[in-house]
């Protein structure tokens, strides 16, 4: 027990919040089913559905069986209250692996990512790791600006952690509960210096929100997360590693895709101009 929270070696714990993902989280426990693991630790996953009105929680029941033949263990908690912070405490509080993998329900990981994400945390020492993210969507807007997103500096050259993020047990015990804040991967991320954040190889699928209006919501939200973070935890600035953008990447970029870029700017400028305009939680989807 660190800080409060389980850490039983030899054992990995996926924590998977989910609200109302009734369309996606079939697909994402699929991708966790596929894993390839010649390791010695035993996974669980602890699914939190929140606040949900679709039958999220009973689609996850249904795969319980195909965790036990896989000798895993799948533990579904319906929560009445909705939440990602509360959904990530009671799933912590559910979990007892020393280390943790958090993931949102939308994502699909490829079969090497965990595997790969535990023998990174495989250490004594406090460590964060992520995958290699693929931005995906469906629509041509979408599309667009993903294309230019993956290429901003931060994304392709960086540990971002954008939909999945771990850490070993000396990296938990970094904080306790998940503060109330907006974007608890940034305050998770920000909490290790950059030396001791690994990407591995292993990709994972991270989709992102559909439509021009929806973008804007959603990177609104980005920033005053970014934002608040500043605010209330400025000493985890000091691990910030976000590089520049230079002008002479954007003209190469701007000239390789014209459209994407002209969408992706314009997001970032409208945001801009309209800060502070954040409500609530904003998916798009």
């Amino acid at each position: 027990m660190v800080n409060g929270i389980a850490a039983q070696a030899g054992l990995v714990s996926i924590i998977l919040p989910a609200n109302n993902e009734a369309a996606l989280i079939g697909g994402c426990l699929e991708s966790i089913l596929a894993s390839v693991w010649d390791r010695p630790e035993t996974v669980e996953v602890v699914l939190v559905a929140n606040g949900c009105s679709d039958d999220t929680a009973q689609i996850g029941l249904k795969y319980v069986p195909e965790f036990e033949r896989k000798s895993w263990c799948l533990t579904v908690l319906d929560l009445a209250a909705g939440g990602k912070l509360g959904a990530l405490n009671a799933g912590d509080a559910a979990a007892s692996g020393a280390i943790r993998i958090y993931l949102d329900a939308d994502v699909t990981v490829t079969p090497g990512l965990l595997s790969e994400l535990t023998q990174a945390l495989s250490t004594d020492q406090p460590r964060y790791a992520s995958g290699q993210v693929r931005i995906t969507a469906q629509g041509g807007i979408s599309r667009a600006y993903a294309r230019i997103w993956q290429q901003v500096p931060f994304m392709a050259d960086c540990v971002p952690g954008c939909g999945v993020f771990a850490v070993n047990a000396a990296g938990r015990a970094r904080w306790g509960a998940f503060p109330d804040i907006i974007s608890d991967d940034t305050f998770v991320r920000l909490s290790f210096a950059p030396d001791e954040r690994i990407g591995v190889r292993a990709p994972y699928c991270w989709p992102i929100a559909e439509g021009l209006g929806n973008l804007v919501r959603v990177r609104r939200r980005q920033d005053v997360g970014v934002d608040q973070i500043a605010e209330q935890y400025p000493a985890l600035l000091a691990n910030d590693d976000k590089p520049a953008f230079p002008l002479s990447r954007k003209l190469a970029i701007a000239l390789r895709d014209p459209i994407g870029f002209a969408i992706y700017s314009g997001v970032a400028l409208f945001v801009r101009l309209t800060k502070r305009q954040s409500s609530g939680w904003s998916r798009g989807r």
